[in-house]
């Protein structure tokens, strides 16, 4: 069900924000009385090779344009007569234009159709993000609430913090939780960390380089709030229940006599005795003057079956409602940080550890929760929404921002382009977007045959 269930919202969700971006696209065409010959979710032909396997799931002439559903579960698009796109239909463009096609419309109106579309997907961005607060506010664990301080990625213990370290401030820096740390380091350039250790408090201060190691090493988080392993549940197949000595509630605090009072030191130290019997100690109903000593035998996967408590059940989380009034401004500032934050991550990729971290599919689909998780389901759809108005600006051809170039050209010099030039920027675009694509998953399918 995990692959079918991520499989089904990644196209979900695609399908959303394509349809609404070129719905941005296709009401402003219609406004200005510009003819749409095509309207398609998925493509009906193979992408960048458009003469190639060209059918149709579905499709119904309504007027003047053919609403239709492609055979490529992914992507979609508007057809606009009269302009060089995706289709590379140059037939109709050899003749005089037509006053309904979007080559014979005035520069400005040709400029807002094609904006409508990045317009529309950051807007549904903010509108996401405002709806997620109103509905289901913002949860948080607060830096002061992390009682047993931090589990430091394996760079940032390098750089100096050592496990059960309490991060207490970020020079310059507003933080308040544990995420806001990482993308303080990461993304805002933050060199110095304000920790207590032992009881006192130091500065730390990071090497300029730091975010090449978090990447070369592909760590997804620099910190996790360090916490005792509390059983929450025991799985119906491991060696746990096997054992029948369990209980929930218990906590673990040894494994063959030796301490491990929070979960990563239990976890490191049972990773260690695979396909082994081990002796772990716990603690039941708090008591730690009678510790129970249980023998379980450990599996190849260096696992017994037990899960931990969640982070609400052992901390004091922070949360944060909105009115639907306050939800608005609220969402519209969350988005906005959003979309800074992802312009400013993209200097990371210009570096040979930033581009093995690039992803396609599996990684977008990785975002997702399991089924019927909403609020996780809507919240990937929203930071897509802002990725997408953001990367179809960009001034490279064939996406909006290397028309709208062409537009703007045209009306600082007032002269149109070459036509035989935009066609071919258009496969050269075509080209590139496409090779990124090929590259993009391609890591991911490297990353899944090698664990890497």
């Amino acid at each position: 069900m995990g692959l079918l269930s991520t499989t089904v919202q990644l196209i979900l969700s695609l399908s959303i924000l394509v349809v609404l971006h070129e719905m941005g696209h296709y009401l402003p065409a219609r406004w200005f009385k510009t003819r749409i010959e095509k309207f398609y979710l998925f493509f009906d032909f193979m992408f960048p090779l458009p003469n190639v396997l060209n059918f149709s799931l579905f499709k119904k002439k309504i007027g003047d344009t053919e609403w239709g559903l492609g055979w490529f579960p992914f992507g979609g698009y508007v057809k606009i007569a009269g302009m060089v796109d995706e289709s590379m239909d140059t037939e109709q463009l050899a003749k005089p234009p037509e006053p309904w096609e979007f080559r014979a419309k005035p520069a400005w109106q040709r400029l807002i159709i094609i904006v409508g579309g990045v317009t529309v997907n950051l807007i549904l961005g903010l509108v996401l993000y405002a709806m997620i607060l109103f509905v289901w506010g913002r949860d948080y664990l607060p830096l002061e609430n992390v009682t047993y301080g931090v589990t430091p990625s394996a760079t940032m213990q390098a750089q100096g913090i050592a496990p059960g370290d309490k991060i207490v401030d970020v020079p310059g820096h507003t933080v308040r939780s544990l995420d806001e740390v990482g993308k303080a380091i990461l993304i805002n350039g933050a060199r110095e960390l304000v920790v207590e250790h032992n009881g006192e408090r130091k500065t730390i201060t990071l090497s300029a380089d730091v975010q090449d190691s978090v990447m070369e090493k592909g760590e997804k988080t620099f910190f996790l709030p360090r916490v005792p392993f509390v059983i929450d549940s025991i799985m119906p197949k491991g060696t746990a229940l096997a054992a029948k000595a369990f209980q929930k509630g218990d906590r673990i605090v040894g494994l063959n006599g030796v301490p491990t009072l929070y979960a990563d030191g239990f976890i490191e130290a049972l990773a260690e005795q695979k396909d082994t019997w081990a002796v772990v100690t716990v603690w039941r109903n708090g008591d730690a003057q009678q510790p129970h000593y249980i023998p379980v035998q450990v599996n190849e996967k260096g696992k017994i079956g037990l899960a931990n408590r969640d982070l609400d059940k052992q901390f004091t989380l922070a949360n944060e409602r909105y009115t639907f009034f306050q939800a608005i401004p609220a969402g519209i500032r969350y988005g906005l940080n959003t979309l800074g934050n992802y312009v400013n991550s993209l200097k990371l990729i210009f570096s040979s550890s930033g581009v093995k971290q690039m992803g396609g599919f599996g990684s977008i689909g990785g975002l997702f929760g399991e089924w019927g998780d909403w609020q996780t389901f809507w919240s990937v759809t929203a930071l897509l929404s802002i990725i997408l108005a953001f990367m179809n600006i960009l001034p490279i051809p064939m996406l909006d921002g290397g028309h709208m170039i062409f537009i703007l050209w045209e009306m600082i010099t007032r002269r149109p382009p070459n036509q035989k030039v935009m066609e071919v920027a258009q496969m050269v675009g075509m080209v590139l977007l496409f090779s990124l694509i090929i590259f993009a998953n391609g890591n991911d399918l490297f990353k899944a045959v090698t664990g890497k």
